[in-house]
């Protein structure tokens, strides 16, 4: 039996890997799903084939409406589609300390392309295909931990929420996801937040990450032919191309500052001057008073000639306060235990759980799969510790419903 774990943890822990190859399968399933592209039939049947399971656990689910971004993110959803919803799966029982499960069903794959299923190598140690990391793999291993637990008799109050858009920004569900975890952080025992978002390149837990806002900046100018009428002209395209390398030089990567412009947009034709022009661009921080300051040096640049700029912080920096180490470190002794090191790390990059975090829950975002080439068409999951890392969401679970974590 695995030292330093409760006989009712090994139970779970054993219950957990009897079902390995139904995890795989199930993660065979939904990596077969293109949810890729805003592919609303994959996305829904996905959604309902997880929620269902939730049922079957005693959880209520409700659809929540998703909120309809700013018009002019880029690549926004088609004003005439409705915001895509989220799931919230409940299973409150009124025990004690309850946990937040996060998952996307979303992915960055095109749902029409070759990549398109599991693909399990000759060791079966390891296997390829779009969205097995993130964050297929996540939600399986929940959905598996979950039905372990309850097989064990093991009671806990928990909520699942499923959005479909954390790729782009989860700009339509992050009134739900603060809502839900304002909800849980202001319980009378409180509990905490675990995003279902891979581990590090190296097995490890991010327990920092920046915070991310999307820009765009406009300019207009005066159209004029080119030939009889330049001088007449005011090129909206300069004006935008004197704010670009102005606000590049805002970029600060060794203290967490970083401007990024990029696509542009301006002009329709050679011979005329162009009289509208625009960046969109995304903003990393890691500080409320670094982003405050950026946005408000893009603004002024923008106006400074004559254009103007929109931008929508989508996520706030997540920073490893005491309790969010506290939490680390009991994962982190649940994982030794288990026979896998866990070390920390930063990461410039954002998830749900920035958003979770900054609605006063306690949280964690790394304790999905562990793989790697996220966001390619080379993308590949470690088959050979999807118990294992179902055995440490499971039995952390366990130990933060129990004021343990």
């Amino acid at each position: 039996m695995t030292r330093g774990l409760s006989d009712r943890e090994q139970r779970v822990c054993s219950a957990i890997a009897r079902r390995e190859q139904a995890v795989i399968d199930d993660l065979a399933l939904h990596v077969a799903l293109p949810t890729g592209g805003g592919n609303r039939a994959a996305i829904d049947e996905s959604r309902e084939r997880l929620t269902s399971r939730t049922r079957a656990l005693g959880a209520t689910v409700d659809l929540r409406p998703g909120q309809s971004p700013p018009s002019w993110l880029h690549g926004a959803a088609h004003p005439h589609l409705p915001p895509l919803p989220v799931a919230v799966c409940r299973r409150d029982r009124g025990l004690g300390p309850a946990v937040l499960l996060a998952g996307h069903l979303d992915t960055v794959h095109d749902p029409l392309g070759p990549f398109q299923r599991l693909v399990i190598d000759g060791s079966r140690s390891r296997a390829t295909g779009p969205g097995c990391v993130d964050m297929k793999g996540g939600l399986v291993i929940a959905l598996a931990a979950l039905e372990a637990l309850e097989e064990c008799g093991v009671a806990l109050d928990w909520t699942m929420l499923l959005n479909a858009d954390e790729e782009t920004g989860s700009f339509q569900s992050s009134a739900v996801i603060l809502h839900e975890s304002q909800a849980v952080a202001q319980r009378p025992m409180g509990g905490v937040g675990i995003a279902l978002e891979p581990a590090s390149s190296d097995g490890g837990l991010v327990t920092q990450r920046s915070g991310s806002g999307q820009f765009v900046l406009v300019f207009t100018g005066i159209a004029a032919h080119v030939g009889r009428d330049f001088s007449r002209g005011v090129s909206a395209v300069n004006r935008l191309a004197e704010a670009v390398l102005r606000c590049a030089e805002l970029s600060r990567p060794e203290d967490g500052a970083i401007v990024n412009i990029g696509p542009i947009q301006g002009g329709h034709a050679t011979n005329v001057v162009p009289d509208h022009a625009q960046a969109w661009g995304n903003v990393r921080f890691s500080t409320t008073q670094q982003c405050q300051a950026l946005c408000a040096s893009l603004d002024l640049i923008a106006r400074s000639v004559g254009g103007t700029c929109h931008v929508a912080v989508g996520r706030p920096a997540k920073p490893c306060t005491p309790d969010v180490e506290r939490f680390a470190l009991s994962v982190r002794t649940v994982s030794e235990a288990l026979g896998l090191p866990l070390p920390f790390a930063s990461t410039g990059g954002v998830c749900d759980g920035n958003l979770m975090q900054a609605a006063g829950l306690v949280t964690l975002d790394t304790l999905g799969v562990r793989g790697g080439g996220l966001h390619t068409t080379g993308e590949w999951i470690e088959l050979d510790t999807l118990v294992r890392r179902c055995q440490l969401l499971a039995v952390s679970m366990m130990r933060a419903a129990t004021g343990q974590a």
